[in-house]
């Protein structure tokens, strides 16, 4: 398995909202021996006031809370991993806002995992959801962004026809293909 090649390392799980990320981070984080389940959803959270959401049309300070956001995501990942933990992050990162925020990751090694359901496996689990996440946002709306604006580095996993447990699974026995820094 890939557990001495996690060691002190990061592993960002990304992907639309419902796609499992935070499910497949606290999984796979309970799996390792020493592991931390970064929430990037937290930061955004903790702005009490002044939050802007980010909404398809685009808002400028949205967009610039949501690169602090991702920095301060990116330096907690980056503080774990140097205490000898191994990082799991999970966030919705895509399109162009993607390798920015890999690059803010120091640490070494760097994974990447794209969960990458189906828009109709993702509907169907946003439907069962008892919080919405899509907002003003649509699951076709930003599964677009996903699959023609994200970079393809890292593994994509079609995780549409998996438990959470069969995409760490696949996501421990493809470990290299994660792997995108060394």
């Amino acid at each position: 398995m890939g557990d001495v090649a996690l060691e002190r390392a990061v592993l960002v799980i990304t992907g639309v909202m419902a796609s499992g990320k935070s499910t497949v981070a606290q999984l796979l984080a309970e799996r390792l021996p020493r592991a931390v389940h970064v929430r990037g959803d937290v930061f955004r959270r903790m702005v009490v006031s002044g939050r802007r959401e980010l909404v398809p049309e685009g808002d400028d300070e949205a967009v610039e809370q949501l690169r602090l956001r991702y920095r301060v995501s990116a330096h907690t990942a980056d503080l774990y991993a140097s205490a000898g933990w191994t990082a799991v992050v999970q966030d919705v990162v895509l399109g162009e806002h993607l390798e920015p925020y890999l690059d803010a990751i120091a640490t070494r090694p760097l994974y990447l995992v794209v969960l990458a359901p189906s828009r109709e496996a993702v509907a169907t689990r946003e439907a069962a959801r008892a919080k919405s996440g899509y907002g003003s946002w649509t699951v076709g709306g930003l599964d677009h962004v996903l699959r023609d604006e994200t970079p393809r580095l890292g593994l994509w996993l079609d995780s549409s026809d998996q438990t959470p447990d069969q995409t760490v699974d696949a996501l421990l026995g493809r470990l290299d293909e994660a792997r995108i820094r060394d």
